[in-house]
């Protein structure tokens, strides 16, 4: 696929954008739920955003993967192509989950705002001097993985299944979806705790050393 994508001319910087495109049609397909009540569409309208997700993913590969291959000095803007496209497809997939049957708009936006804040965490400390630091648990591909598989159980489950497990639950008046989401939101918060530690105690050794 690599070699073919090359041989296509299609740059990493577009491979890497392509990531907001499965993004916005993700969100749409996540949010769509909530407006249909046949079960037959609503399980594939949450099938297509779990498809979106992988996509998102191969895409993040790939731009590696052709920037490798076709060699040569790096894009100027290469680095913000490969950061920024990441950070809205994030939001998209997570508000649209939020707005979706089973969901809720106010986890969507926290878990959106929790994921890009993990992200921010990681570049901040390697832009002060810090490794690039990826761990979990709710870096990028733990994110899409548990969304990928919520999105699978929801469209598995009837429509019905999600009223019935929201009134199981009083805590939180919503169905996997919103659980998923907050699983996000908690998970992303001790992602931001365990990376600014890492990255203060990387900072710490590197003051520490002999010039």
């Amino acid at each position: 696929m690599t070699h073919r994508l090359v041989a296509l001319g299609i740059s990493p910087n577009a491979i890497s954008a392509s990531s907001i495109l499965f993004g916005i049609l993700g969100a749409a397909a996540f949010a769509a739920t909530s407006l249909v009540d046949r079960h037959a569409i609503t399980a594939a309208l949450f099938a297509a955003a779990a498809l979106c997700m992988q996509l998102r993913l191969l895409a993040n590969m790939f731009d590696g993967m052709v920037a490798l291959e076709c060699g040569g000095p790096r894009h100027p803007l290469g680095a913000l192509w490969n950061e920024l496209p990441d950070r809205a497809a994030d939001a998209c997939f997570l508000v649209g989950a939020g707005y979706g049957l089973g969901g809720s708009p106010t986890l969507g936006w926290l878990a959106a705002l929790m994921a890009v804040l993990t992200a921010y965490v990681r570049a901040q400390g390697a832009a002060a001097g810090a490794r690039h630091h990826f761990s979990g648990p709710m870096a990028k591909p733990h994110r899409m993985a548990l969304m990928t598989g919520v999105a699978l159980l929801a469209a598995a489950l009837p429509p019905t299944a999600h009223a019935s497990f929201a009134t199981t639950f009083d805590w939180a008046p919503v169905g996997p979806v919103g659980v998923a989401l907050l699983i996000v939101s908690l998970g992303s918060i001790l992602t931001i705790v365990r990376r600014t530690t890492a990255i203060a105690a990387d900072l710490r050794a590197a003051k520490k050393e002999p010039e």
